[in-house]
């Protein structure tokens, strides 16, 4: 069985390791979502990933409502993300561009226009905004003849992330966002063409994959899929007959891998009592496959590999404080803990000031 440390090809890009480093929202951009010098002091500290990941990047205005999070839409977004590539490419790493449509995860305040969705739901709880934490509104059912709109989105955005200079991209329909409140029954209450049925319910995947990797090849494109349990209050009655179709499809598709998030019932995040699907996942989707959420450990993540399982592991909350998170798991040196305060605070501590392993042994 492969090494976490082994090489591995994902489609046309080739990564040094199978440590991978998860989209990690870190709210270090502008307000027009324009890249900041900090993240590429960031993301090059974490270029020991054998492939980055990038924090979820918005395709439009109307679908990143993120404070302070990062887009490709835009000139001055592509032209502030380059200096981020050059450094992790200058670094020996590679880095794909995670693409996001938030659907009705967002709020008017932020985005300027009522939150769109599947259909007219309204997400539980709050979402973040410049003015903090609000209420989440209804969201207003995507037009049909809106979806063209949104497929040109998404290659535009795949496009402008290849002349930033990534190396690919990740198409995020994971986590309760606009694919995800699409593939669901409980957020997809539509009687049309993308609604009902469970070919239907993928087909606004299917659509945006076929566009993106017609945009900048299939052996450049990735996605992301969170296949069981809730997230964001978008669940389904019987995920596994609408997750292995998805899979299936990505798989004709050709796509250069698919990363499952499956958080287990004891994890921080999204706990679930749902079996993962990833065993049923592998059988149907020949690619690289890639499996996520709770990882902290080599002992853990080679697991997944030595029992077939899966060809890599992406690691999120470990890299927040760990940037060099390949070397602390293969010499087994302790990880670094991380300040929740942090995360989302837009400076440089607590982003790019964690220690090194070199550097706390040489002091």
């Amino acid at each position: 069985m492969p090494s976490l440390f082994d090489p591995i090809a994902f489609g046309t890009i080739a990564s040094l390791n199978r440590v991978l480093m998860a989209p990690l929202t870190r709210g270090r951009a502008t307000r027009d979502a324009v890249p900041t010098p900090m993240m590429a002091e960031y993301y090059a500290q974490r270029a020991g990933a054998g492939l980055i990941i990038s924090e979820a990047t918005g395709i439009s205005r109307q679908g990143l409502g993120w404070p302070f999070a990062p887009g490709l839409w835009s000139d001055a977004q592509v032209a502030g993300w380059k200096p981020v590539t050059d450094a992790v490419h200058e670094a020996g790493g590679r880095i794909v561009a995670q693409l996001w449509h938030m659907g009705r995860q967002v709020h008017s305040s932020v985005t300027g226009e009522q939150p769109v969705s599947s259909s007219a739901t309204t997400s539980p709880g709050k979402v973040h905004s410049y003015e903090g934490r609000q209420p989440f509104e209804q969201a207003r059912p995507l037009a049909l003849e809106e979806i063209p709109g949104i497929l040109d989105d998404y290659a535009r955005a795949a496009e402008n992330a290849l002349k930033a200079g990534f190396d690919g991209v990740q198409i995020h329909a994971a986590n309760g966002y606009l694919i995800d409140q699409f593939l669901r029954d409980n957020a997809n209450l539509r009687t049309d063409g993308y609604g009902g049925s469970v070919e239907n319910r993928i087909r606004l995947l299917s659509e945006v994959a076929e566009r993106v990797a017609s945009a900048v090849g299939a052996g450049r494109t990735g996605v992301r899929l969170s296949p069981n349990g809730a997230t964001q209050g978008v669940d389904d009655s019987d995920p596994a007959a609408v997750f292995v179709p998805a899979a299936q499809r990505l798989n004709e598709i050709g796509i250069a891998f698919l990363e499952l998030r499956e958080p287990g019932p004891e994890g921080t995040f999204g706990k679930t009592e749902v079996p993962r699907l990833s065993p049923m996942i592998r059988r149907v989707f020949a690619g690289p496959l890639v499996v996520n959420s709770d990882y902290f450990t080599r002992e853990a993540a080679q697991a997944q590999l030595d029992g077939g399982a899966a060809d890599a592991v992406s690691f999120g909350r470990a890299y927040l404080a760990n940037p060099d998170l390949t070397e602390r798991l293969r010499s087994g040196a302790a990880l670094n803990e991380g300040d929740p305060a942090t995360w989302y605070s837009q400076g440089r501590e607590g982003y790019a000031d964690y220690p090194a392993l070199k550097d706390q042994e040489a002091a």
